[in-house]
């Protein structure tokens, strides 16, 4: 095992070299990077100083079938400890995300005016305790596979689903694309709305021209799964291992392919799933540019790691500043 030489000054905290690990690996929530330097480590968010109420006024919605929902939507990948940045970064947001955790960042989600939760037949019991608790937040899904995820969704009071990006992208590359549309019927059928997730272009583009019964896609603004051939026609060579590469051509490929449909899209992994999360111009970057290159019909979805600062309120902020103007 390789060693590494600490850079740590004296009288710095574990907890601070910690952290400036994580900065490192780019996962820090934008609150923190908002509050110190590119050089500099921040300290742990102190409790919110705006009322609940002022936060959560002037949050831009949009409508999805006969719902309104914010334009800015929770993730999960977080809560579920997805990073895809690293095992021991997934293994970080695990420990950190307990379901009272969970649903203390949804309770401060739906504070700021964040009222809708993207998830998976994975969190339904979650979703059910926060509505138990007299939440009005709102569920969208991604699935896949059998009816019983729908039912199981329908009746945890979930208003959409999407079909899961990656089987949705892997029946693209096989030409199996229309084999989708017996899942999207079943969802129709549930009286859901209908949704398509993707992280390709050219998927939209399909269904598009195929005219199928859709209601909203759920677009990633990168194509981060590419084969190693396809990675090496591109760069020469491809990363070892083969992983997760985001290309910064990519997010302009798919804000086209979002602007040719009048159908709502709800963008995802703007942050290049937390690789732009490192300083705060990065951050407003990525928020600005993301709302300016949609439609005002549309949605974003953000992930949301609030460990070390009150993110929730920082990406409303944001939401609040760049989306009201689009």
């Amino acid at each position: 095992m390789a060693r590494f030489v600490s850079d740590k000054k004296v009288g710095e905290s574990p907890e601070s070299d910690r952290r400036g690990f994580l900065g490192k690996m780019g996962v820090l929530p934008a609150a923190m990077i908002a509050a110190t330097s590119a050089e500099g480590c921040a300290e742990p968010a102190a409790e919110p100083a705006v009322e609940p109420a002022v936060e959560s006024s002037g949050m831009p919605k949009i409508r999805l079938g006969a719902h309104s929902i914010s334009r800015l939507i929770c993730g999960t990948n977080p809560f579920n400890g997805g990073s895809h940045l690293s095992v021991f970064v997934n293994r970080q947001m695990k420990k950190f995300f307990t379901p009272e955790q969970t649903l203390k960042t949804l309770r401060r989600c739906e504070q700021v005016g964040i009222n809708c939760w993207q998830a998976g037949v994975g969190n339904v019991a979650l979703y059910n305790r926060l509505l138990d608790e007299g939440s009005r937040m709102k569920y969208l899904a991604i699935a896949a596979g059998t009816s019983s995820s729908v039912e199981i969704l329908s009746k945890a009071g979930c208003i959409g689903i999407a079909h899961h990006g990656e089987t949705t992208d892997r029946m693209f590359k096989d030409g199996q694309l229309d084999k989708m549309q017996d899942y999207l019927k079943r969802v129709r059928d549930a009286g859901l709305q209908v949704g398509v997730s993707t992280h390709m272009p050219d998927v939209i583009d399909a269904v598009e021209s195929k005219g199928w019964d859709v209601d909203y896609y759920m677009a990633c603004v990168y194509e981060r799964h590419r084969s190693a051939e396809a990675l090496e026609e591109l760069l020469g060579q491809a990363p070892i291992p083969v992983g997760e590469v985001y290309l910064p051509k990519d997010p302009p490929r798919m804000f086209r392919a979002i602007q040719q449909t009048k159908r709502p899209c709800l963008a995802f992994k703007i942050l290049a799933a937390g690789r732009l999360s490192e300083r705060r111009a990065w951050v407003e970057q990525a928020f600005r540019q993301t709302f300016e290159s949609i439609k005002p019909t549309d949605g974003v979805i953000i992930g949301i790691y609030d460990e070390y600062s009150d993110q929730p309120a920082e990406n409303a902020a944001m939401a609040r500043k760049f989306a009201t103007n689009t």
